[in-house]
């Protein structure tokens, strides 16, 4: 048995072993709460000390490098606001730059879109013009284009149709039609009519001839026309036909020969006008159907200009008078109004040319008349300058028969 006595009374009472036990233990249970209890509440102030602590030395320390980091504001501020200066500077000097620039090159904008729609309406009026221009020369060349179309067409049929020697015909009627077409007004006293005669073995189409009102000759002309079909194996040339012509021209007492020819359709030779083959044979000519008219005047023309000559001359031949030294001088007048001719000829060639040349070429052209006309002056200068006179000056015979007739 243990004795205890209780602190608060002051009285002793008996414990056995295992109440003492039990006692001690919850007495050592008591102390041992209490003294942990304690401890921890050391350990939690001393927990809140060091918090507090830590704070004390976080703060300190988050103030100084808030103050450290104040006064680099302040530096980075004071910096910020140079800088801002300086830039706000350079803004205005590059401003008023930009500024200066934006209005010369406002200016130079407005000169330039002055000029630009000056331009435009330049431009416009131009484009207009063109395609007014372009619009009327391409409905001219669809015209044109559709015509020849047309006409080749027309004529690649006709060719179709009639044989070789029907399409020569045609070519015959086609210039039978021509002249006769002119017969009343200008051709009154002309003979144009089909040679029918061929006791030489061969003749010509037409012959044309035409005399004054004393019945002398002006001028005679032995025609041949020659086509040739399209699809004719065995193609022809002009010159194949220039013997037979000049022979028919002999035969029949002509003066001029003239081939009107389609043959060679693609000689720029032959479709440059009148061609003058005379240097193979002589007064020989070779035409496309559309100078058949145009050879006839020339040839006409240039003969009217020696109608003089030749009526003197017949009528000194219808007196009988001795013509002695006639002949020479007549000779070489005829050789100089044949070099006055031929001149004229081949000026009158070149006019004929610039028919179907283009419009520049019109000075040519009018150049070409008029040296034709200067010769065929000349030549007419030296008709008119011709007198029986002259031509029996010097020749006793004939101004023996001349004063015969002034005492007759």
């Amino acid at each position: 048995m243990n004795e205890i006595i209780c602190p608060n009374c002051s009285k002793a009472f008996k414990v056995d072993e295992s109440g003492f036990a039990d006692i001690l233990k919850q007495v050592r249970d008591h102390q041992f709460e209490e003294e942990l209890q304690n401890r921890l509440n050391l350990a939690e102030i001393a927990k809140e000390s060091a918090v507090k602590l830590a704070e004390a030395n976080v703060r300190h320390a988050l103030q100084e490098q808030l103050a450290k980091q104040e006064n680099e504001l302040t530096k980075l501020k004071a910096k910020i606001d140079n800088i801002e200066i300086e830039k706000t500077l350079a803004v205005n000097v590059a401003v008023q730059k930009v500024e200066k620039e934006r209005d010369n090159l406002s200016n130079d904008l407005k000169a330039l879109a002055n000029d630009l729609k000056t331009k435009e309406l330049e431009k416009q009026n131009l484009e207009s013009s063109l395609k007014q221009q372009y619009s009327t020369e391409l409905q001219n060349k669809d015209v044109i284009i559709k015509y020849k179309e047309d006409e080749i067409a027309r004529v690649r049929d006709m060719k179709l149709k009639l044989s070789t020697k029907m399409v020569g015909e045609t070519l015959e009627q086609h210039c039978e039609i021509e002249f006769n077409k002119l017969r009343a007004t200008a051709f009154q006293k002309a003979y144009f009519e089909k040679d029918n005669d061929s006791k030489s073995g061969s003749k010509g189409d037409f012959i044309y001839r035409e005399t004054d009102d004393k019945g002398n000759e002006i001028i005679s002309i032995m025609f041949e026309m020659k086509n040739e079909g399209a699809e004719t194996l065995t193609k022809k040339k002009n010159e194949d036909f220039f013997k037979e012509l000049d022979k028919d021209r002999t035969e029949k007492k002509c003066e001029y020969a003239v081939l009107v020819s389609l043959l060679e359709t693609e000689s720029d030779f032959y479709n440059s006008g009148i061609v003058d083959v005379s240097h193979k044979f002589n007064k020989m000519y070779v035409v496309r159907p559309q100078f058949f008219i145009p050879i006839i005047t020339v040839l006409r023309n240039a003969a009217l200009n020696s109608l003089q000559y030749k009526s003197e001359l017949a009528l000194v031949r219808s007196q009988n008078i001795d013509i002695t030294n006639f002949e020479e001088k007549m000779t070489t007048f005829k050789e100089g109004f044949a070099r006055n001719y031929d001149l004229a000829s081949r000026k009158f060639k070149d006019a004929i040319d610039g028919i179907d040349k283009t419009i520049k070429e019109l000075e040519k052209t009018k150049t070409a008349l008029l040296s034709s006309e200067n010769n065929l002056r000349l030549a007419n200068d030296k008709t008119e300058e011709l007198t029986i006179k002259k031509l029996t000056h010097g020749n006793p015979t004939m101004r023996a028969k001349f004063d015969e007739l002034n005492n007759q």
